[in-house]
């Protein structure tokens, strides 16, 4: 859905239609590029597709209104990240496999405003913007209303986004072989990476790793709430050097138990980890999403990249504290869908 989405000029449009709406204010750009993120995430289920589709629509824009550098990349780099947090995150699909659960600114002049658009072009530009709107009011709602699995959703988001490339005149040979090869490559990826945590776990199992460390903490005496800041900080320190995906199958069948033991709910903490796996794609010395805006902003140094994403970054362990404080932000829509099946 995400690549036949891509083709089809979906991205455009979104940028397009934020762009309309924000782009007048001062940073707004910057905030147009992050809400085209969002919006394109809902697609799509990648970081990495987002940063690099959208910022070669936001960048050329940010820098033809003399945006900062640090700005533009770094709302670009920041904003992809939104890919493995909104639906269909493909971090949340890899998490709820592995433990079986349903699953400001400082200068103004760094972002100075753009033209100001007509009423008319707004409304304009949500036209154009409909049909993104609609596949992911049809997917998205059609699992929360419980119309279909989501194993079916992504079938009827496929081809839909696939229906709507097709109208528009996108799909010939070249682009449906390429956008057939992004998704093997992508299945794969996450098939290798299951298979790889299905022979791993019985062998961390055997061990008695993860119940022993659950012993040792339990019997520390110390508030659950310190325990989950100290696994929080150990997440942020292993998301500077290790891949996402990857940081999940290691320490998951070690962590996962403890949590449970510690009375958090599953689902909470799911969304915490693909907010802490979100924070290592902009992170040093790996910061994946940084690297792929090095991609398309040559003419940039990674400094300034990585300096970009800093108010980012900061946002993102504010939001981990507001979720420790008040977890019930996270699990306000999962109780709901859940009392709506029940």
């Amino acid at each position: 859905m995400g690549n036949f989405a891509s083709i089809s000029g979906m991205s455009r449009d979104l940028y397009g239609a934020a762009y309309s709406w924000f782009g007048h204010w001062r940073g707004g750009l910057a905030s147009a590029t992050i809400a085209a993120c969002a919006g394109f995430a809902a697609l799509s289920g990648s970081s990495v597709a987002s940063a690099v589709t959208m910022g070669r629509v936001a960048l050329p824009e940010m820098k033809r209104y003399k945006y900062s550098d640090r700005l533009a990349t770094g709302a670009i780099a920041a904003g992809g990240t939104l890919g493995i947090l909104i639906p269909p995150s493909t971090g949340f699909i890899i998490y709820a496999i592995l433990v079986e659960e349903s699953i400001g600114r400082i200068n103004p002049t760094l972002g100075p405003p753009g033209s100001k658009s007509t009423m008319a072009e707004r409304g304009q530009s949500l036209m154009q913007a409909g049909p993104m709107l609609f596949i992911v009011v049809i997917t998205i709602g059609g699992i929360y209303g419980g119309i279909f699995t989501p194993t079916e959703a992504a079938a009827v988001g496929a081809m839909l986004a696939f229906l709507l490339a097709l109208f528009r005149r996108r799909v010939n040979t070249s682009s449906t072989s390429r956008v057939l090869l992004q998704t093997i490559r992508t299945t794969c990826l996450a098939f290798f990476i299951l298979i790889g945590a299905h022979i791993f776990n019985p062998f961390m199992a055997l061990t008695d790793i993860p119940s022993d460390l659950a012993s040792l903490l339990l019997d520390a005496d110390m508030p659950r709430t310190a325990i989950m800041l100290i696994i929080m900080l150990a997440y942020i320190v292993l998301g500077t050097f290790l891949e996402g995906f990857a940081m999940l199958v290691l320490t998951l069948p070690i962590i996962h138990p403890l949590i449970v033991e510690l009375g958090y709910d599953p689902i909470w903490f799911g969304v915490v980890i693909v907010i802490v796996i979100e924070m290592g794609l902009i992170s040093p010395p790996v910061g994946v999403n940084v690297f792929v805006v090095k991609g398309i902003a040559e003419d940039v140094p990674l400094r300034e990249i990585f300096a970009g994403i800093i108010p980012f970054w900061i946002a993102m362990a504010v939001c981990l504290v507001i979720l420790l404080a008040f977890p019930e932000i996270a699990l306000f829509l999962p109780d709901t869908m859940i009392q709506s099946f029940d």
